[in-house]
């Protein structure tokens, strides 16, 4: 099985519990609930603009299809 390249950071036993009560509670998956939440809490923050731009540097540029 090929390695993740991306790192993966552990949640303490207790989070995951509260994560995963609460999104049975609303009816959504857990990793969603998480997503929104870190994006909620961390959009719009310098760290959040470094890594914007960070990944724009890394993204190759994208053409638009010739028309032939």
């Amino acid at each position: 099985m090929a390695k993740s390249r991306h790192y993966s950071p552990r949640i303490s036993r207790f989070l995951v519990s509260v994560l995963y009560h609460e999104a049975r509670r609303r009816g959504v998956p857990m990793t969603q609930l998480t997503d929104e939440l870190l994006r909620n809490q961390l959009l719009g923050s310098e760290s959040w603009q470094i890594a914007q731009e960070s990944r724009i540097a890394e993204s190759p540029p994208k053409y638009p299809a010739s028309n032939r």
